[in-house]
């Protein structure tokens, strides 16, 4: 049987738009043994709520979590108001504040009179009050309208859960459109997409199909193309698309083909869906976006620069007090980051970016006559992924975050609290690992920035792009309209090193023969394909018997499946950094066992426990069902001594991580990279990913597999070249 709790809600805590609710409750019973200790005590609970009033009762089913930042709460998946049965609660009820001007003489009247089934009675036949004494027309006409309106929504939500909505799908909806919900689906059901974008397409559909609507209803096909629109941008990276692209993908899904197309996306365009220009087909939502960042950029690079004196001075005495010298590109870099409200750092590994952005920081405070306190409140240092967060924290000394932490990003409603209506009050922000952020975040960003901000932009073009939609980084320095500090001098480690200088041959398509010598930092171990995992395996246990843990060496590949692919890999690497002993627990889950101390990859976004896309950590321990309090196996993963729990419906956001994907390790470093090299990778071998997996490598690089495979990957510069319109949209605007 599912738990539940039952009892009174008695406030909220934080309510969003959608209905989201985290609230007290007074649980007065429960059907589970480990929460009658809270009989009679107030708890937080959270869930997905159309209203809740303190005068009514409630049964909230769902589970119990210790969150690891609020603590005990109970999360709920479905609830019900339980109607009064009793003579005595029915009275309360209707003398409560949902029936203002119903008194406690007149709510004992109307049951003395209607008995213990007068609720009911009243949805069925209104006229029964009139047998109440003393019960007037107006009186009586106001109890029926708010009996009505309150089983309203109770109805609307269970037939809602009938065709096919989730109890939580269903609250959205309902707290969405009110008492116009079924109208809304019975007009148009497709409608629901295009307004609460948490719904897809895939899930309207299959309701859509049980209502009886037919394969080719206009209503279904114009949301079709919507769908595959957000696919294939999301797929390719495109910001827009063409025509041709749209229809082949569209049609490719339907029996019966489409010819009118230009129907379908005038109506859509005038509906506000998409944008067209010319053979450009936006989504209006990143039409918006890329024309924002346009006009951003523009008025950033028009305003007037300050003007800093003796800022030489400073910088020399900088240098002499932490004993370093700055090479001229550098103290351009510090110079100018300091006097124009946008700047663009870029470089390759090795060539100083992190020392500039500590100079800046301390340089800031210096000129500003800011305490630690003051600087912090004044300064941002953000980046997309929280490893490249942290590692800004721990070069800087100062605190960092991710760009949708800054930004105040909520989950529920997939919207920032940050934003054009509630700016951020920092006045100068730095950003590193600019060529992961896609449009949107960029011009989320950009809209909760001030108008006087000072605008730092760190990253290496040649990296891998954003996942999102978009070539930010890459459009904004070929505009050449921001200026940009090109880093190129490397800081080798010794005079034996080679990783910086490996970067910069790959980045030029020009690998000397020296790639395949043995350095203090590199290695390119031989073998076939077929031999690579065997190989892998005897590596890694060479690596540990040298004292290297998983903690220090990250091994990368560009693939999941196939023989060498991440997948396979990972199970077999289990064995050699964490094999089974009998005092590690384990849980299975799929074709997966997680066990104490494996290494994990966590694969979404989670800000409400501080652990985001591409985070790594370590199973500190898992508990079986039959001793956790909520009575499921639960999984505890340790990110840098944040400590989060997983529960099964969470297992799938994480997967093993002694082996991911170089997409996944972008915006970190590590102390040693291993990567294979296979023939089999052939597809997804091009320059820009070589380049970012072996500049993820700090001290140490070990390449492994064979030798052609990887020179194919350093002249094969044919990535897929985005659809993007931000660069002529930029330039556009210093035309006029």
């Amino acid at each position: 049987m599912e738990t539940y709790i039952k009892g009174n809600f008695r406030r909220s805590i934080y309510k969003s738009d959608k209905g989201y609710v985290i609230g007290l409750f007074k649980v007065r019973e429960t059907n589970k043994e480990s929460l009658k200790d809270y009989i009679n005590k107030t708890i937080t609970f959270t869930g997905y709520f159309h209203e809740l009033n303190e005068d009514d009762i409630y049964l909230f089913y769902g589970e119990e979590v210790n969150h690891p930042r609020y603590g005990f709460q109970f999360q709920v998946s479905s609830y019900e108001r339980v109607k009064p049965t009793d003579k005595d609660g029915i009275v309360l009820f209707l003398s409560s504040d949902l029936f203002p001007g119903v008194g406690e003489r007149l709510a004992k009247a109307i049951v003395d009179t209607l008995g213990e089934n007068v609720l009911e009675d009243i949805l069925k036949d209104p006229s029964c009050l009139n047998l109440v004494p003393k019960m007037t027309e107006k009186k009586a006409s106001k109890i029926v309208s708010i009996l009505q309106n309150y089983e309203e929504s109770h109805l609307i939500i269970v037939k809602l859960t009938e065709l096919g909505f989730t109890m939580k799908d269903a609250l959205i909806i309902y707290n969405y459109y009110k008492h116009f919900t079924m109208d809304v689906i019975n007009k148009n059901v497709y409608k629901l997409i295009i307004d609460i974008p948490d719904l897809s397409f895939l899930k309207v559909d299959a309701v859509a199909k049980s209502m009886g609507i037919v394969s080719n209803d206009k209503r279904r096909l114009k949301s079709l193309i919507i769908y595959v629109m957000n696919n294939l941008i999301y797929k390719n990276g495109d910001v827009f698309l063409t025509k041709e692209v749209i229809k082949r993908a569209v049609n490719q899904l339907l029996t019966d083909k489409i010819d009118n197309f230009d129907e379908y996306f005038s109506e859509l365009e005038d509906e506000g869906q998409i944008k067209i220009e010319d053979d450009a087909y936006y989504l209006m939502e990143l039409y918006k976006a890329e024309n924002n960042v346009a006009s951003s950029i523009y008025h950033l690079v028009n305003k007037e620069p300050k003007k800093l004196d003796d800022l030489d001075d400073l910088i020399e005495a900088m240098e002499k007090q932490n004993h370093i010298s700055y090479n001229a590109k550098q103290k351009e870099a510090i110079q100018k980051a300091l006097e124009n409200n946008i700047l663009i750092i870029t470089g390759g590994p090795g060539t100083g970016k992190t020392t500039i952005i500590k100079a800046i920081t301390e340089l800031y405070a210096l000129i500003h006559h800011l305490d630690y306190d003051g600087l912090t409140q004044k300064l941002a240092l953000l980046a997309p992924t929280g490893r490249a967060s942290k590692r800004m924290s721990e070069s800087t000394l100062l605190p960092a975050s991710t760009i949708h932490r800054f930004l105040k990003w909520n989950k529920d409603t997939n919207e920032f609290m940050v934003n054009e209506m509630n700016k951020a009050k920092s006045k100068l922000v730095i950003i590193d690992e600019v060529s992961m952020i896609d449009v949107s975040l960029f011009d989320s960003l950009l809209k909760g920035l001030t108008s006087d901000i000072q605008l730092i932009l760190v990253g290496d073009y040649n990296q891998l792009p954003s996942v999102g939609p978009g070539q930010v980084l890459k459009d904004l320095i070929e505009s050449d309209v921001i200026d940009t500090v090109h880093l190129d001098l490397l800081y080798r480690q010794d005079e034996n090193s080679y990783i910086p200088t490996l970067a910069q041959e790959i980045k030029e398509g020009n690998l000397s023969e020296s790639f395949l010598e043995t350095k203090s930092d590199y290695t390119f171990l031989k073998c076939s394909s077929a031999s690579i995992k065997k190989n892998l395996k005897k590596l890694c246990q060479q690596v540990i018997d040298k004292g290297y843990d998983y903690k220090r060496v990250q091994l990368l590949a560009p693939m999941y499946k196939g023989e060498n692919g991440i997948d396979l890999l990972n199970s077999q690497l289990q064995d050699v950094f964490n094999p089974a002993d009998i005092n590690k627990r384990e849980i299975k889950y799929g074709d997966v066992i997680f066990r104490e101390n494996d290494k994990i990859l966590q694969l979404v976004n989670m800000p409400d426990d501080n652990v985001f896309n591409g985070d790594i950590g370590t199973i500190k321990y898992i508990k079986y069902g039959n001793t956790s309090k909520s009575g499921k196996n639960e999984i505890y993963v340790d990110y840098d001594g944040n400590v989060v729990k997983y529960t099964p419906k969470d297992f799938g956001k994480i997967k093993h991580g002694f082996i991911i994907s170089i997409h996944k390790s972008q915006g970190s470093e590590f102390e040693m990279v291993i990567m294979p090299v296979a023939s089999s990778y052939r597809r997804m071998l091009y320059r820009k990913l070589i380049y970012t997996g072996i500049t993820r490598a700090k001290k140490k690089l070990i390449l492994i597999g064979e030798v052609q495979p990887f020179t194919f990957s350093v002249y094969n510069n044919n990535e897929y070249i985005r659809n993007s319109h931000l660069l002529e949209k930029i330039l556009n605007k210093f035309k006029k």
